[in-house]
C-alpha cells in the first residue's frame, strides 16, 4: 500500500507542524508514505470564489502528481472533500479522474483503512471536539445531527485511544463555526458572530483545547478567540494522535 501525503497550501504555510505530525504518525504505523515535492493548491479557493476554470489546471497537476499512489492522504477535510467531490466534474471530458476515488482525510484513513486500535501517544488534557461541516456531511467522519441515524464519530474513536485524554463535545456539536472559506470574507460580521458563539460553546465544556480534523475551522476559531481574549487553545486532532512521537 503506497501512500501519497498531500499537505494543502494553507497547512504548509500556516500550520506546518500539522503536516509533520501527519507524516510522523503514518510512518510510526509502519506505512509506506511519500511526500511528493512541488505540490500546489488543490484549487478550492478559486472554485469557491466562482473561478472554477482556474482550478482545472491545478486539478490536472494534482492528478499527475499523485497518479502513482494507492491512497492520497491529507490532514484537511475541506481540501479532501473538494478533490473527492469536485474533481470528477472539473476534469470531465479531459480524462477519467483517478484521485477522487483514492483521496482520504487522515482521520478517515486511519479509522477505516488502517483500522488503528492502539496508539503510544499521551495527551493528559480535556479537549472539546469540533466536527467540521465538510467532515460531517461530505466525508462522513461523524453522524449529522439532522439525520435520524445511529450516532458515530470516527474522530472521537481515534482520540480516545490516546492515554490521559478526556474528549467532550459542545452543545450543537456539528453546527458551523462560521468560517466557510469565502463566506468569512463576504459575510464578515455573521462569520465572526458564528465563530464567537462556537468558541463559547466549546469553552462551556470546561475544555483546555478545541480539536478537530480541519485547520481552517481551527484557524477561524483561534482568530476569534485571540481577538476577543477568550482563554482556550486549539490543536489539530492529528497532533494529539501523534503526541510524543
Amino acid at each position: 500500500m503506497k501512500i501519497g501525503l498531500f499537505i494543502p497550501c494553507y497547512v504548509d504555510a500556516v500550520y506546518p507542524e500539522v503536516g509533520v505530525a501527519t507524516y510522523k504518525l503514518l510512518k510510526s504505523l509502519g506505512l509506506d508514505v511519500e511526500y511528493p515535492l512541488n505540490q500546489t493548491c488543490c484549487g478550492q479557493p478559486m472554485a469557491n470564489a466562482g473561478f472554477e476554470k482556474m482550478a482545472v489546471p491545478l486539478a490536472e497537476k494534482f492528478e499527475d502528481k499523485f497518479k502513482g499512489f494507492d491512497y492520497v492522504v491529507a490532514p484537511s477535510v475541506s481540501c479532501t472533500a473538494f478533490v473527492k467531490i469536485n474533481y470528477p466534474r472539473l476534469l470531465k471530458g479531459k480524462h477519467e479522474c483517478m484521485t477522487a476515488g483514492k483521496i482520504m482525510d487522515v482521520i478517515e484513513f486511519l479509522h477505516d483503512v488502517v483500522k488503528v486500535k492502539s496508539l503510544p501517544s499521551k495527551f493528559p488534557h480535556k479537549v472539546s471536539l469540533h466536527n467540521s461541516c465538510h467532515g460531517v456531511r461530505e466525508l462522513g467522519l461523524s453522524s449529522p445531527s439532522e439525520e435520524h441515524v445511529t450516532k458515530f464519530n470516527k474522530i472521537k474513536d481515534l482520540l480516545e485511544l490516546v492515554e490521559g485524554i478526556e474528549v467532550v463535545e459542545p452543545e450543537r456539536p456539528d453546527e458551523c463555526c462560521g468560517f466557510g472559506g469565502m463566506f468569512s470574507v463576504e459575510e464578515t460580521a455573521v462569520s465572526a458572530q458564528m465563530g464567537h458563539d462556537k468558541v463559547k460553546r466549546h469553552m462551556d465544556t470546561g475544555a483546555e483545547y478545541v480539536t478537530g480534523p480541519d485547520c481552517s475551522c481551527l484557524m477561524h476559531m483561534a482568530g476569534v478567540a485571540a481577538k476577543q481574549k477568550m482563554p482556550i487553545k486549539f490543536k489539530h486532532a492529528v497532533e494529539i494522535l501523534a503526541a510524543g512521537l
